[in-house]
């Protein structure tokens, strides 16, 4: 295994995956369905078993309640995943993919989770904050629990403070927008995808130079020291103070989009910790979520293709 800083991964909203598949999807009636599969999901849930994947290390710190939990605790062991619980104030909640064999099309079905108290919220902050390592990364993926407010994102940044530890966040809604309106680089790289960008824009980006023009000024702005705009079939950009590179997306077979978002991050995620250039990260991220995308239901990627594909990468650095 490689040399790696501290990686921990935060998930407030886990679910427990259910895959399944019929020959078609249609309403009133029953539909016979294949066996199912049942995986351990939530975003850094998913960024830690696809870092696991590729040969790394992290801590997962998940929100787990009920049965349910109790199912997904001992799955994320027996998968080798090293597992610190915080008690949830609910039933862990479940997801449903359902694939249209027919149509080639899929469904996915997610549950909201149990509502938080201000006291879960602070419980959660402050184990988040004891368990981060200094150097290490931490990386907030994900959606947030009912109850949970939008600004936690930026009150982790804010209780890791001289910490030093590094904060990578995957989130969206007014979630992201209250860490893109940052001003104080508490957080070190901010991801989103190209519609949340226009969001956040106010306007449409349809060219590369666009995204990176956005991205770069949300850098400029404080919201963070690096921002990652991805831009589905057409790639993905980060911008920084160093510069801007664009990834191309490996023109590959799509099984199962699912998971390739939280891959995409494990893979830079990873890189980052390795000490990577930011460009060779950006790399691995894109060779990650390319190897997903070709796997089944909830597998994420495989070592051997993410190694095949990350040595085929195509880096661009951009001027804007």
């Amino acid at each position: 295994m490689m040399d790696q800083a501290p990686i921990l991964t935060i998930t407030l909203n886990p679910a427990l995956d259910i895959s399944t598949s019929a020959a078609r999807v249609v309403p009133d009636v029953k539909l016979r369905c294949e066996a199912p599969t049942f995986d351990p999901g939530g975003g850094g849930i998913n960024v830690s078993r696809a870092i696991r994947n590729m040969g790394g290390d992290s801590t997962a710190l998940v929100a787990l309640g009920g049965s349910t939990g109790q199912r997904m605790a001992g799955m994320l062991e027996a998968a080798g995943i090293r597992l610190l619980t915080l008690p949830a104030p609910g039933e862990t909640r479940q997801s449903l993919t359902a694939d249209d064999r027919a149509a080639r099309q899929q469904f996915r079905f997610v549950m909201p989770g149990p509502e938080w108290s201000d006291a879960d919220v602070a419980r959660a902050l402050e184990l988040a904050t004891r368990s981060a390592t200094k150097g290490g990364l931490v990386v907030l993926s994900g959606s947030n629990p009912p109850g949970v407010p939008a600004s936690f994102a930026a009150m982790l940044a804010e209780s890791l403070q001289g910490h030093g530890a590094r904060l990578i966040v995957d989130t969206s809604g007014e979630a992201l927008a209250t860490v893109a309106t940052a001003r104080d680089r508490r957080v070190e790289i901010l991801r989103m995808d190209d519609e949340e960008a226009e969001g956040l824009a106010g306007r449409s980006l349809p060219y590369r130079a666009d995204t990176a023009g956005f991205a770069a000024s949300l850098v400029a702005s404080g919201a963070a020291r690096g921002v990652i705009v991805a831009r589905g079939r057409d790639g993905n950009i980060i911008a920084t103070d160093e510069g801007i590179w664009h990834a191309e997306a490996a023109r590959v077979p799509i099984v199962s989009k699912v998971g390739a978002g939280d891959s995409f991050l494990a893979g830079f995620t990873l890189g980052y910790a390795r000490g990577w250039p930011v460009a060779d990260a950006l790399g691995l991220a894109a060779a990650a979520a390319s190897a997903t995308v070709q796997t089944p239901a909830t597998e994420l990627c495989r070592a051997e293709d993410v190694e095949r594909l990350f040595a085929a990468r195509m880096i661009t650095e951009m001027r804007v």
